[in-house]
Protein backbone atom coordinates (compact mmCIF):
# COMPACT_ATOMS: atom_id res chain seq x y z
CA UNK A 1 0.00 0.00 0.00
CA UNK A 2 1.49 3.31 -0.57
CA UNK A 3 0.98 6.78 0.81
CA UNK A 4 1.18 9.79 -1.91
CA UNK A 5 2.18 12.66 -0.31
CA UNK A 6 0.38 15.95 -1.37
CA UNK A 7 1.21 19.77 -1.02
CA UNK A 8 -1.64 22.17 0.58
CA UNK A 9 -3.70 22.38 -2.99
CA UNK A 10 -4.21 18.41 -2.84
CA UNK A 11 -2.33 17.36 -5.57
CA UNK A 12 0.32 14.44 -5.36
CA UNK A 13 3.71 15.68 -4.92
CA UNK A 14 5.77 12.64 -4.01
CA UNK A 15 5.09 8.92 -3.63
CA UNK A 16 5.87 6.58 -0.77
CA UNK A 17 4.76 2.99 -0.18
CA UNK A 18 5.16 1.28 3.39
CA UNK A 19 7.39 -1.37 1.86
CA UNK A 20 9.78 0.90 0.46
CA UNK A 21 13.62 -0.54 1.10
CA UNK A 22 16.60 1.27 0.16
CA UNK A 23 18.48 -1.01 -2.51
CA UNK A 24 21.88 0.52 -0.96
CA UNK A 25 21.51 0.14 2.41
CA UNK A 26 19.11 -2.18 2.98
CA UNK A 27 16.85 -0.26 5.37
CA UNK A 28 13.44 -0.35 5.33
CA UNK A 29 9.93 1.62 6.66
CA UNK A 30 9.42 -0.99 8.98
CA UNK A 31 12.23 -0.08 11.01
CA UNK A 32 12.67 3.34 10.28
CA UNK A 33 8.65 5.48 9.78
CA UNK A 34 10.63 8.56 8.62
CA UNK A 35 12.48 6.72 5.33
CA UNK A 36 12.49 8.71 2.57
CA UNK A 37 13.74 7.47 -1.30
CA UNK A 38 15.05 9.94 -3.64
CA UNK A 39 15.56 9.10 -7.51
CA UNK A 40 18.95 9.72 -9.19
CA UNK A 41 19.29 11.23 -12.87
CA UNK A 42 20.02 7.42 -13.78
CA UNK A 43 16.58 6.41 -12.55
CA UNK A 44 17.90 4.37 -9.19
CA UNK A 45 16.83 4.85 -5.86
CA UNK A 46 18.51 5.09 -2.56
CA UNK A 47 17.50 6.55 1.14
CA UNK A 48 18.78 10.04 2.26
CA UNK A 49 21.04 8.49 4.52
CA UNK A 50 23.35 7.15 1.73
CA UNK A 51 22.98 9.71 -0.43
CA UNK A 52 24.45 11.77 2.63
CA UNK A 53 27.10 9.11 3.36
CA UNK A 54 28.17 8.66 -0.68
CA UNK A 55 27.99 11.70 -1.67
CA UNK A 56 28.62 14.50 0.52
CA UNK A 57 31.86 14.97 -0.53
CA UNK A 58 31.45 15.72 -4.07
CA UNK A 59 30.52 13.78 -7.23
CA UNK A 60 30.77 9.82 -6.91
CA UNK A 61 29.37 6.74 -9.41
CA UNK A 62 25.98 4.88 -8.49
CA UNK A 63 25.98 2.48 -6.40
CA UNK A 64 23.60 0.64 -7.80
CA UNK A 65 25.65 -2.70 -9.06
CA UNK A 66 25.88 -2.47 -13.16
CA UNK A 67 25.43 1.29 -13.25
CA UNK A 68 28.59 3.59 -12.14
CA UNK A 69 26.45 6.86 -13.80
CA UNK A 70 28.67 9.51 -11.59
CA UNK A 71 26.17 11.59 -9.86
CA UNK A 72 26.09 14.65 -7.81
CA UNK A 73 24.14 15.09 -4.02
CA UNK A 74 22.06 18.07 -5.71
CA UNK A 75 20.73 15.87 -8.56
CA UNK A 76 18.51 13.25 -7.07
CA UNK A 77 14.60 14.56 -7.01
CA UNK A 78 11.62 12.44 -4.98
CA UNK A 79 9.43 10.30 -6.57
CA UNK A 80 6.14 11.17 -8.23
CA UNK A 81 4.95 8.25 -9.66
CA UNK A 82 5.06 4.68 -8.47
CA UNK A 83 6.68 3.16 -12.14
CA UNK A 84 10.16 4.50 -12.23
CA UNK A 85 9.90 3.93 -16.11
CA UNK A 86 7.31 6.58 -15.87
CA UNK A 87 8.97 8.74 -13.88
CA UNK A 88 11.77 8.41 -16.03
CA UNK A 89 9.92 8.79 -19.88
CA UNK A 90 8.34 12.19 -18.04
CA UNK A 91 11.69 13.41 -16.86
CA UNK A 92 12.95 12.79 -20.41
CA UNK A 93 10.59 14.63 -22.74
CA UNK A 94 10.50 17.56 -20.10
CA UNK A 95 14.41 17.77 -20.65
CA UNK A 96 13.68 17.06 -24.99
CA UNK A 97 11.31 20.19 -24.82
CA UNK A 98 13.40 22.10 -23.48
CA UNK A 99 15.91 21.46 -25.64
CA UNK A 100 14.11 20.88 -28.94
CA UNK A 101 11.38 23.61 -28.54
CA UNK A 102 11.40 25.07 -32.32
CA UNK A 103 7.73 25.76 -33.58
CA UNK A 104 5.69 25.38 -36.94
CA UNK A 105 6.49 29.03 -37.89
CA UNK A 106 10.43 28.16 -37.62
CA UNK A 107 10.47 25.95 -40.57
CA UNK A 108 9.84 26.36 -44.35
CA UNK A 109 7.02 23.89 -44.97
CA UNK A 110 4.66 21.11 -42.85
CA UNK A 111 7.25 18.36 -44.22
CA UNK A 112 10.31 19.98 -42.79
CA UNK A 113 8.74 20.77 -39.51
CA UNK A 114 7.15 17.14 -39.26
CA UNK A 115 10.55 15.54 -40.18
CA UNK A 116 12.03 17.77 -36.83
CA UNK A 117 9.27 16.39 -34.59
CA UNK A 118 10.23 12.96 -35.89
CA UNK A 119 13.78 13.29 -35.28
CA UNK A 120 12.47 14.82 -31.35
CA UNK A 121 10.59 11.26 -31.13
CA UNK A 122 13.29 9.33 -32.50
CA UNK A 123 15.91 10.99 -29.46
CA UNK A 124 13.13 10.56 -27.04
CA UNK A 125 12.82 7.04 -27.82
CA UNK A 126 16.79 6.60 -27.52
CA UNK A 127 16.91 8.01 -24.05
CA UNK A 128 14.25 6.21 -22.32
CA UNK A 129 15.75 2.88 -23.63
CA UNK A 130 18.94 3.84 -23.65
CA UNK A 131 19.33 3.16 -27.13
CA UNK A 132 22.88 5.02 -28.77
CA UNK A 133 22.82 6.88 -25.72
CA UNK A 134 26.24 8.50 -26.25
CA UNK A 135 25.31 9.00 -29.84
CA UNK A 136 22.71 10.64 -28.84
CA UNK A 137 23.86 12.77 -26.61
CA UNK A 138 26.20 14.31 -28.85
CA UNK A 139 23.11 14.96 -31.30
CA UNK A 140 21.56 16.98 -28.46
CA UNK A 141 24.69 19.04 -27.80
CA UNK A 142 25.12 19.98 -31.19
CA UNK A 143 21.63 21.24 -31.68
CA UNK A 144 22.14 23.18 -28.50
CA UNK A 145 25.31 24.91 -30.04
CA UNK A 146 23.74 25.64 -33.56
CA UNK A 147 20.63 26.63 -31.63
CA UNK A 148 21.39 28.71 -28.72
CA UNK A 149 19.58 31.76 -29.62
CA UNK A 150 16.59 30.02 -31.09
CA UNK A 151 15.86 27.98 -28.03
CA UNK A 152 16.17 31.04 -25.87
CA UNK A 153 13.63 32.71 -27.43
CA UNK A 154 11.19 30.01 -27.71
CA UNK A 155 11.88 29.86 -23.95
CA UNK A 156 10.87 33.18 -23.33
CA UNK A 157 7.63 33.14 -25.76
CA UNK A 158 6.81 29.85 -23.90
CA UNK A 159 6.95 32.00 -21.04
CA UNK A 160 5.31 34.78 -21.79
CA UNK A 161 2.28 32.23 -23.16
CA UNK A 162 2.27 31.02 -19.74
CA UNK A 163 1.77 34.45 -18.06
CA UNK A 164 -0.77 35.58 -20.10
CA UNK A 165 -2.61 32.22 -19.74
CA UNK A 166 -2.33 32.41 -15.85
CA UNK A 167 -3.44 35.90 -16.05
CA UNK A 168 -6.31 35.18 -17.86
CA UNK A 169 -7.49 32.57 -15.28
CA UNK A 170 -7.19 35.06 -12.48
CA UNK A 171 -8.74 37.57 -14.28
CA UNK A 172 -11.79 35.11 -14.96
CA UNK A 173 -11.04 33.82 -11.22
CA UNK A 174 -11.88 37.10 -9.61
CA UNK A 175 -14.67 37.69 -12.05
CA UNK A 176 -16.43 34.78 -10.96
CA UNK A 177 -16.00 35.25 -7.38
CA UNK A 178 -17.29 38.90 -7.80
CA UNK A 179 -20.62 37.42 -9.56
CA UNK A 180 -20.83 34.79 -6.95
CA UNK A 181 -20.44 37.81 -4.22
CA UNK A 182 -23.29 39.03 -5.81
CA UNK A 183 -25.15 36.50 -6.20
CA UNK A 184 -25.19 35.89 -2.17
CA UNK A 185 -26.21 39.41 -1.99
CA UNK A 186 -29.51 39.27 -3.54
CA UNK A 187 -30.07 36.18 -1.56
CA UNK A 188 -29.79 37.55 1.46
CA UNK A 189 -31.79 40.90 0.11
CA UNK A 190 -34.29 38.53 -0.85
CA UNK A 191 -34.97 36.66 2.71
CA UNK A 192 -34.59 39.56 4.57
CA UNK A 193 -37.22 40.83 2.61
CA UNK A 194 -39.47 37.50 2.60
CA UNK A 195 -38.56 38.02 6.32
CA UNK A 196 -39.93 41.36 6.46
CA UNK A 197 -43.06 41.19 4.45
CA UNK A 198 -44.37 38.27 7.22
CA UNK A 199 -43.78 40.46 9.74
CA UNK A 200 -44.94 43.26 8.56
CA UNK A 201 -48.52 41.19 7.64
CA UNK A 202 -48.05 39.66 11.99
CA UNK A 203 -48.01 43.31 12.90
CA UNK A 204 -50.85 44.15 10.80
CA UNK A 205 -52.64 41.88 11.35
CA UNK A 206 -51.99 42.32 15.43
CA UNK A 207 -53.26 46.24 15.24
CA UNK A 208 -55.75 46.60 12.27
CA UNK A 209 -59.01 46.10 12.41
CA UNK A 210 -59.22 45.48 8.08
CA UNK A 211 -60.07 42.46 6.57
CA UNK A 212 -56.96 39.97 6.76
CA UNK A 213 -57.07 39.30 3.11
CA UNK A 214 -57.42 43.06 2.50
CA UNK A 215 -54.00 43.29 4.22
CA UNK A 216 -52.12 40.41 3.10
CA UNK A 217 -52.69 41.73 -0.47
CA UNK A 218 -52.08 45.18 0.42
CA UNK A 219 -48.77 44.11 2.02
CA UNK A 220 -47.31 41.27 -0.67
CA UNK A 221 -48.00 44.56 -3.59
CA UNK A 222 -45.99 47.07 -0.96
CA UNK A 223 -42.88 44.22 -0.92
CA UNK A 224 -43.87 43.71 -4.71
CA UNK A 225 -43.31 47.13 -5.44
CA UNK A 226 -40.48 47.94 -3.63
CA UNK A 227 -38.10 44.31 -5.55
CA UNK A 228 -38.94 46.12 -8.45
CA UNK A 229 -37.99 49.48 -7.70
CA UNK A 230 -34.39 47.49 -6.81
CA UNK A 231 -32.04 46.99 -9.41
CA UNK A 232 -31.66 43.26 -10.26
CA UNK A 233 -29.11 42.06 -12.59
CA UNK A 234 -30.30 38.74 -14.60
CA UNK A 235 -29.31 35.52 -12.55
CA UNK A 236 -28.11 33.73 -15.72
CA UNK A 237 -25.56 36.67 -16.26
CA UNK A 238 -24.16 36.63 -13.20
CA UNK A 239 -23.45 32.90 -13.34
CA UNK A 240 -22.30 32.94 -16.89
CA UNK A 241 -18.61 34.38 -17.41
CA UNK A 242 -18.77 37.94 -18.58
CA UNK A 243 -16.78 37.72 -21.90
CA UNK A 244 -15.35 34.27 -23.68
CA UNK A 245 -12.27 34.68 -25.13
CA UNK A 246 -9.79 32.29 -27.27
CA UNK A 247 -5.99 32.04 -27.09
CA UNK A 248 -4.09 33.39 -30.17
CA UNK A 249 -1.56 31.35 -30.35
CA UNK A 250 0.22 32.88 -33.37
CA UNK A 251 0.34 36.72 -31.83
CA UNK A 252 0.19 35.42 -28.14
CA UNK A 253 -2.95 37.62 -27.48
CA UNK A 254 -6.09 37.06 -26.06
CA UNK A 255 -9.00 37.86 -28.65
CA UNK A 256 -12.66 38.27 -28.60
CA UNK A 257 -14.93 35.31 -29.91
CA UNK A 258 -17.00 37.67 -32.47
CA UNK A 259 -20.48 35.70 -32.53
CA UNK A 260 -21.44 33.70 -35.63
CA UNK A 261 -23.92 35.14 -38.00
CA UNK A 262 -25.06 32.97 -40.78
CA UNK A 263 -25.95 33.69 -44.53
CA UNK A 264 -24.48 37.00 -44.34
CA UNK A 265 -22.71 35.93 -47.95
CA UNK A 266 -23.97 36.03 -51.80
CA UNK A 267 -23.53 32.20 -52.38
CA UNK A 268 -27.37 31.86 -53.21
CA UNK A 269 -27.50 34.95 -55.58
CA UNK A 270 -28.51 33.19 -58.63
CA UNK A 271 -30.21 36.36 -60.48
CA UNK A 272 -27.59 36.37 -62.89
CA UNK A 273 -28.32 32.84 -63.84
CA UNK A 274 -31.91 32.76 -64.85
CA UNK A 275 -34.96 35.00 -65.47
CA UNK A 276 -38.33 34.99 -63.62
CA UNK A 277 -41.23 35.59 -65.77
CA UNK A 278 -44.69 36.74 -64.12
CA UNK A 279 -48.09 35.47 -64.39
CA UNK A 280 -49.21 36.56 -68.16
CA UNK A 281 -45.51 36.62 -69.79
CA UNK A 282 -45.73 34.20 -73.01
CA UNK A 283 -43.55 31.82 -71.14
CA UNK A 284 -42.55 28.58 -73.06
CA UNK A 285 -41.91 26.94 -69.74
CA UNK A 286 -44.48 23.57 -68.85
CA UNK A 287 -44.53 23.13 -65.23
CA UNK A 288 -47.63 20.67 -64.90
CA UNK A 289 -47.66 21.12 -61.19
CA UNK A 290 -48.98 24.46 -61.01
CA UNK A 291 -51.02 24.15 -63.79
CA UNK A 292 -54.35 24.35 -61.60
CA UNK A 293 -52.80 26.94 -59.61
CA UNK A 294 -52.72 29.31 -62.19
CA UNK A 295 -56.21 28.40 -63.42
CA UNK A 296 -57.25 28.86 -60.24
CA UNK A 297 -58.93 32.76 -60.70
CA UNK A 298 -61.13 32.88 -57.76
CA UNK A 299 -57.99 31.31 -55.34
CA UNK A 300 -59.25 28.66 -54.28
CA UNK A 301 -56.10 26.57 -53.68
CA UNK A 302 -54.18 29.48 -52.34
CA UNK A 303 -53.75 30.22 -48.86
CA UNK A 304 -53.43 33.34 -47.03
CA UNK A 305 -50.24 35.12 -48.32
CA UNK A 306 -49.90 32.83 -50.99
CA UNK A 307 -48.15 34.07 -53.48
CA UNK A 308 -47.26 31.84 -56.91
CA UNK A 309 -44.44 34.31 -57.85
CA UNK A 310 -42.01 33.47 -54.92
CA UNK A 311 -42.67 29.43 -55.47
CA UNK A 312 -41.56 29.73 -58.58
CA UNK A 313 -38.68 31.53 -58.06
CA UNK A 314 -37.85 29.34 -54.94
CA UNK A 315 -38.12 26.19 -57.46
CA UNK A 316 -35.61 28.10 -60.06
CA UNK A 317 -33.11 28.35 -57.87
CA UNK A 318 -33.12 25.33 -56.04
CA UNK A 319 -32.84 24.40 -60.08
CA UNK A 320 -30.04 26.06 -60.90
CA UNK A 321 -27.87 25.85 -57.37
CA UNK A 322 -25.21 23.70 -58.59
CA UNK A 323 -24.59 25.62 -61.65
CA UNK A 324 -21.30 25.85 -61.17
CA UNK A 325 -20.26 22.84 -60.47
CA UNK A 326 -17.63 21.10 -63.30
CA UNK A 327 -19.56 17.95 -64.55
CA UNK A 328 -18.03 14.61 -63.81
CA UNK A 329 -15.56 12.39 -66.73
CA UNK A 330 -17.37 9.85 -68.74
CA UNK A 331 -15.09 7.47 -67.20
CA UNK A 332 -16.44 8.17 -63.84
Amino acid sequence: MHTPVKDPTGKTTEYRDENDTCPVCKSDRFLNKNLRLLVSPCYHRMCEGCIDRIFTLGPAPCPIPGCGTILRKMQFIHQTFEDLTVEKEVGVRRRIAKEFNKRRQDFQDLRSYNDYLEMVEDITFNLINNIKVRETEELIEKNRRENAALIELNIQRDERDVSSLQEEEARERRDREQRAAELRMMEEEEKFEKEREKQAIIDGLATSNTDADRLVAKTRAEAAKRSQARRRPDISNLLSSSTTTSYNNTRNTFAKDEPHVPFTDDWDDCHDRFSLRLPGDQSPYYDPTTIEVRKDVEGKYRAGGYMLEEVWERALRSAVMALDITPLPEDE
